[in-house]
């Protein structure tokens, strides 16, 4: 073997192992601490299941950093998206937790997005429901018949956001023919709940993972009671009762009852539309732009292992609900499901945005 050939391979050799070295190196977190970015204030669904997951993540992942989650709220959720994108290293120390309402400003076009889904890595998907709920009050009278409520009760909201994941409730409500008007401006979904409690609102919707922890105590203490749910998708494309609250009718329900008959027509098509991209894939979990593909397995890996292991079943039922959570090809496909609406859905939100709230997009 010839000096030069020797010197090739030593160099070969050298690469190669400084290479698996770094990977090595990447994927091992022992004594790091991980940063979770969630764009919203404390208390509401996304900061419940970030930090449900967190924990669970940092006994998963190589090396058992400690994951801690940082909360980043600011114009509907935008600002802390903007921030991931621009600002967060490739090098798995910190990851972004997305929410429908991340993902609506997104379809929507809002000026303030700088991000794009398709720049980023998602390691997990997980899917949610949410719940419509009134005081005890109102609740007993819409039980015995919503439409006298629907005629006679005007309804005061805490909201996000008309472009935010508020869009599903607020276009639902609508198409009951409810008087609800909304309060802009909240920072997230806990501070909608705060202004139901303090009697500041009179009808409230949270995602599961909130309404499980925060909203049920209020159910017990006969303070607050679930009308409606979004519904769930059953494998045909189908809604169907939310699965974590079977006892609860689903928004499609509830307009049969009302209305007398099947949803249908533009808005109805658009509704489930962006019920589609809104709950289903509704908190996501991704690195940023550049992550190398050992730390996206590194994170896929981890995530999947929590999801399987064998008490995952009982320990996130009362935390997030009963719902699918997704990791690898799975979690991809969800993605797409969450990020990209026909055009024809869009277009009809869009106009109703600007007709019902003088939204322009």
């Amino acid at each position: 073997m010839s000096f030069i050939t020797k010197l090739i391979r030593a160099g070969v050799i050298a690469i190669f192992t400084l290479t698996a070295s770094f990977s090595a190196f990447a994927a091992n977190f022992s004594g790091k601490t991980i940063e979770w970015v969630i764009p919203f204030k404390e208390g509401g669904g996304s900061d419940k299941w970030a930090r449900f997951y967190a924990p669970l993540l940092a006994e998963a992942l190589p090396g058992k950093p400690t994951v801690v989650v940082k909360n980043m709220p600011g114009a509907g959720s935008t600002k802390g998206a903007n921030w991931f994108a621009s600002r967060a290293k490739a090098d798995g120390m910190t990851i972004f937790g997305s929410s429908g309402s991340t993902q609506f400003p997104f379809l929507l076009g809002d000026r303030r997005v700088k991000y794009d889904y398709a720049d980023w890595n998602v390691v997990l998907a997980s899917a949610t429901g949410g719940v419509a709920y009134l005081p005890a009050d109102l609740a007993k009278r819409w039980n015995s018949n919503p439409q006298d409520v629907i005629d006679n009760v005007n309804f005061i909201y805490g909201s996000q956001g008309a472009t935010r994941l508020d869009l599903v409730p607020l276009l639902a409500w609508e198409m009951l023919g409810m008087k609800v008007e909304p309060v802009f401006g909240i920072k997230g979904r806990g501070d909608g709940r705060l202004m139901f409690e303090r009697g500041e609102a009179n009808i409230d919707y949270q995602t599961s993972s909130a309404f499980l922890s925060k909203v049920t105590p209020l159910v017990e203490e006969g303070k607050a009671v679930p009308i409606m749910t979004w519904g769930a998708l059953d494998d045909n494309g189908n809604i169907v009762r939310d699965p974590t609250f079977p006892d609860v009718p689903s928004f499609k329900e509830v307009y049969i009852k009302v209305m007398g008959k099947e949803p249908s027509g533009p808005a109805w098509d658009a509704w489930k539309a962006f019920f589609v991209a809104g709950f289903p894939a509704q908190k996501m979990v991704f690195l940023p732009k550049g992550a190398s593909q050992d730390m996206i397995d590194t994170y896929s890996n981890a995530f999947k292992a929590v999801t399987e292991r064998p008490d995952f079943a009982q320990i996130s039922k009362a935390r997030l609900g009963v719902y699918p959570q997704a990791t690898g090809n799975q979690a991809k496909a969800k993605m797409v499901q969450g990020t990209v609406v026909e055009d024809s859905a869009t277009n009809w939100i869009k106009n109703w945005l600007k007709d019902r709230y003088g939204v322009k997009l």
